[in-house]
């Protein structure tokens, strides 16, 4: 039976299997995987503003940045853009290649980022805190399945793990952790904001992203059939 409906169209992407989530070139319907990737990097971007600002607690790498920025004169945004470069140098003896989102990745969440701590006030009351975390998590789980979806490669830090576990051989899980340990340890050390915020991302993101990838992962479309 042909898929008529919009309620049956949602049920069917629903009920599609998700297919692999490697790089597909520009080339392959530009236009709107471009606004997915740029859309989604934006909404990143802002979503670790909003959590920032709801000062209960950030992911492991925002609480890197907050940690730098208590030591430089550098904004958020600008730190994660370093940062971001760094990692991407870490890239060469792992044989990692970047692509166009890994530069996206860099330059759009340092704009998106800035811009939302410029216009989210600071020092608000715990309610509105507690609401800005919750919208945070969320829009940060939606964002990530949005760009990632747009198959235009890895950002700089999940290309430093998927390298690394190509090269140690261990498991992206084991891996994943590691950094993430890491990194959250140095940000703390240099007096990042660690919270409530810190445990609850860790602990939906990770649903929430997974709910949403396969609405909006880019699907190639099946080879036509040999009419022979």
């Amino acid at each position: 039976m042909p898929v008529t409906t919009p309620q049956q169209r949602r049920q069917a992407v629903k009920a599609a299997p998700l297919p692999p989530l490697t790089y597909v070139p520009l080339a392959e319907n530009p236009l709107p995987r471009l606004t997915r990737l740029l859309v989604g990097l934006a909404l990143y971007g802002f979503s670790l503003s909003v959590l920032v600002r709801a000062s209960l607690g950030v992911n492991p790498w925002s609480v890197l940045y907050e940690g730098l920025q208590h030591h430089s004169s550098l904004s958020f945004g600008t730190i994660s853009a370093v940062v971001g470069v760094l990692v991407l140098l870490a890239w060469w003896p792992l044989r990692q290649k970047p692509t166009l989102g890994t530069i996206a990745n860099v330059v759009v969440l340092a704009f998106s980022s800035d811009l939302g701590l410029s216009v989210i006030p600071a020092d608000l009351g715990l309610p509105a805190r507690g609401g800005l975390l919750l919208a945070g998590i969320l829009l940060n789980g939606f964002s990530v399945a949005v760009y990632v979806g747009a198959r235009f490669g890895p950002g700089p830090r999940d290309g430093l793990m998927t390298g690394l576990a190509a090269t140690t051989g261990r498991s992206l899980r084991i891996v994943r952790t590691g950094l993430e340990v890491t990194v959250l340890a140095a940000g703390w050390l240099l007096g990042g904001g660690v919270g409530v915020g810190t445990v609850l991302y860790a602990l939906l993101v990770g649903p929430i992203t997974q709910f949403f990838l396969p609405r909006f992962t880019y699907r190639q479309a099946a080879p036509a059939a040999d009419p022979r």
